[in-house]
């Protein structure tokens, strides 16, 4: 069975609407119909400007409408992982604090209903190449089946995982069972009960899939490169009732959330992991632990993330905590070894409820591939580099995606020049405050590159940013301004900036998806934002209504 590899195969050629024809003359063309492009569709209807969405899958809900395989579920607590558009939450509630895939879905059909969003979108709609016209001063998108859209602003929303990551195996397509990548996984149900089954990676689809797997299957292998050091996600369910007693106080926890380092309506403490004593500190985090979620992660000790000695003791009662929930020694030792893997919360842990007890099941097996990976597909599994076989009916490969670039790259996107980004970025991403690119004119992207994205929580730096862009727009507007373009020294400073935040933590001694990590090849470089929330908003507010760092060009 061939694995599907790209967006570009979900291009459909239709003619069900306006919007469909060859040619579309908007004011903004946004790309991708999750959190980002429905709020970025929210804010610039407000200005009163023609905007359509150009949307890769049938339907809205970006990762939720991809991200269905077995047991997929949101790893971020509503209220915090929604909009706060008060139409949206005002006749809504949710039936558990964090809602899977099915429910999620349910919630943007919710939010279609009330903003009437999909009369705007154009589904299985690829971007396959875009470049501007100075002396237009309109970009030109083109799609995948052949079409093309006209629009002065250009606003990508297609987030951190709009690329896809398959290895080069090159066996992959002789394979006889059923194989899929985790974020590419088929709506209709795959039966695993008493099959062989096998899971490539422990990221989050990882931990996820190997939950809802380890009950059904006959036989479940984990290939496992990295161990992931998960934390207690403590789901819980929601009654109406007290969804709607804390509404009164919604607008203000949505407030708040952009205070918080990560997004959440929680921060790290002001206090560092050495003032408090062992029998304080052993308090603080058992604390921590039994309220669940990233608490342990961006709600610990202020040094948590920057002193190596802090950040052991972090991680030697993380191991203790999932040792007591491991039988076998040997598989303490894979799941949470006695010596860590990397500095603890340098990758971003996933949440899990029963992750661990999975390998207490005699179905159940993780397969350590970080010194032996995987070679080859055979017709009927997988063969390691020393040759080892194992047999499979189903397979999952959850190794993720080029994370934060990739989804732009991907695109075909030309600067003015005329080069691609794809090749521009090659060693290394410049953006300008996480949100524009030197040398494309009026296009800004959201929940990308060197924003705080891959170190937040999705729906507030979306709102974060989602209000900025649509505040440059109007400023245009009323300034009539042609276009705006980063200059180089501007990006250049970003990006300094973007590495001495980082350089101050752990996280550059970790390969991880935060500093490239996650793909062959790619630079070792911090993608993200690293300063939390509050101060970013602030950083870029501070740009506003000048546009300090851009090239003005006037009508």
């Amino acid at each position: 069975m061939p694995v599907r590899r790209e967006l570009a195969e979900n291009a459909k050629r239709t003619t069900e609407g306006v919007n469909y024809t060859d040619d579309i003359d908007v004011d903004v063309l946004i790309v991708g119909a999750g959190f980002a492009g429905i709020y970025s569709l929210y804010e610039v209807r407000k200005l009163g400007l023609k905007a359509v969405i150009y949307e890769a899958g049938n339907d809205i809900g970006g990762t939720w409408r991809w991200n269905c395989y077995p047991g997929a579920a949101v790893d971020s607590e509503v209220p915090e992982y929604q909009f706060s558009i008060p139409e949206t939450w005002k006749d809504w509630t949710w039936s558990t604090n964090y809602p899977n895939y099915e429910e999620l879905r349910k919630y943007f059909d919710h939010v279609d209903k009330v903003l009437d969003i999909k009369k705007d979108c154009v589904f299985n709609s690829v971007v396959v190449s875009a470049h501007f016209h100075a002396v237009e001063g309109r970009w030109h998108i083109q799609t995948a089946d052949g079409r093309t859209a006209r629009a002065k602003y250009f606003i990508l929303g297609a987030g951190f995982s709009a690329k896809r990551y398959i290895p080069e195996w090159p066996g992959i397509d002789k394979f006889q069972g059923i194989v899929h990548h985790s974020s590419f996984w088929p709506d209709e149900k795959i039966d695993i009960r008493g099959k062989r089954c096998a899971i490539i990676g422990t990221g989050a689809s990882g931990v996820q899939i190997a939950q809802a797997w380890g009950p059904e299957a006959g036989e479940l292998k984990v290939f496992q490169r990295t161990p992931n050091l998960a934390i207690p996600m403590r789901k819980r369910s929601l009654t109406v009732k007290e969804q709607e007693d804390t509404k009164a106080f919604y607008p203000e926890l949505f407030r708040y959330r952009e205070t918080s380092f990560a997004g959440f309506l929680y921060t790290f403490s002001e206090r560092g992991l050495f003032e408090d004593s062992e029998k304080e500190r052993e308090q603080f985090l058992e604390e921590l632990w039994a309220k669940g979620g990233f608490r342990y992660w961006v709600a610990n000790y202020k040094d948590s993330l920057f002193d190596p000695k802090a950040n052991r003791i972090l991680y030697d009662f993380w191991r203790k905590k999932v040792c007591e929930r491991i039988n076998n020694p040997k598989t303490q030792e894979l799941l949470a070894p006695s010596e860590p893997p990397h500095p603890w919360g340098v990758k971003r842990p996933c949440l899990e409820y029963n992750y661990f007890e999975q390998f207490n099941r005699p179905n159940v097996e993780v397969v350590n591939i970080k010194n032996n990976n995987i070679a080859d597909f055979t017709e009927k599994g997988i063969q390691l580099q020393d040759g080892t076989e194992y047999e499979f009916d189903v397979v999952c490969i959850a190794t993720g995606f080029d994370v934060s670039t990739g989804g732009m790259t991907n695109m075909g996107l030309q600067s003015l020049n005329g080069n691609s980004l794809k090749e521009e970025w090659k060693s290394g991403a410049f953006t300008y405050l996480g949100m524009t690119v030197h040398g494309y004119p009026n296009m800004f992207h959201i929940y990308g590159p060197q924003g705080p994205t891959l170190l937040s929580n999705g729906p507030t730096t979306i709102e974060i940013q989602g209000r900025w862009i649509a505040d440059a727009i109007k400023q245009m507007e009323r300034q009539g301004i042609k276009y705006i373009n980063p200059t180089v020294k501007a990006a250049k400073e970003w990006k300094v900036k973007i590495n001495e935040l980082s350089d101050r933590s752990l996280f550059p001694t970790t390969k991880s998806t935060y500093m490239g990590g996650s793909i062959p090849g790619k630079v070792f470089e911090q993608g993200s934002y690293a300063a939390g929330e509050y101060a970013y908003s602030h950083e870029i507010r501070a740009i506003l209504p000048d546009f300090a760092g851009f090239e003005i060009v006037r009508q």
